[in-house]
């Protein structure tokens, strides 16, 4: 019914940048709250980033990741983009995509998740 699918996964050096994308299909009626979490090894997901339908004043970062990454989305087109810079080595985990939709027929809001995409920061 919906499908969230993530891009720009990838191996950076330390200092690198990399920009996820995650377009969301289906018979999407609103987009309400999108966002990103990661999941390291061992570790539980933890959330990275999410901004709702009022645009980029209503995002919300992870403390560690304030002032280097920046999460932006286009209601138009159904999509979220996490835009990293100064990447470290903490940053390595799989990133998923999530988006709280109203679809129709029939008709749900639910939140739905991407299948991830990984992230690894080394030198």
């Amino acid at each position: 019914q919906v499908q969230l699918v993530e891009s720009g996964g990838g191996s950076v050096q330390p200092g690198g940048s990399l920009n996820l994308s995650c377009a969301a299909s289906g018979r999407i009626v609103s987009t309400y709250t999108m966002g990103w979490y990661r999941q390291a090894p061992g570790q539980q997901r933890e959330l990275v980033a999410t901004i709702d339908n009022y645009g980029s004043a209503s995002a919300n970062y992870l403390d560690s990741v304030k002032g280097r990454f920046t999460i932006s989305s286009d209601r138009a087109k159904h999509t979220v983009h996490l835009q990293m810079n100064t990447l470290e080595p903490e940053d390595t985990a799989v990133y998923f995509c999530m988006a709280n939709i109203l679809s129709r027929d029939p008709w749900v809001r639910n939140n739905y998740w991407g299948p991830g995409t990984q992230v690894t920061v080394s030198s």
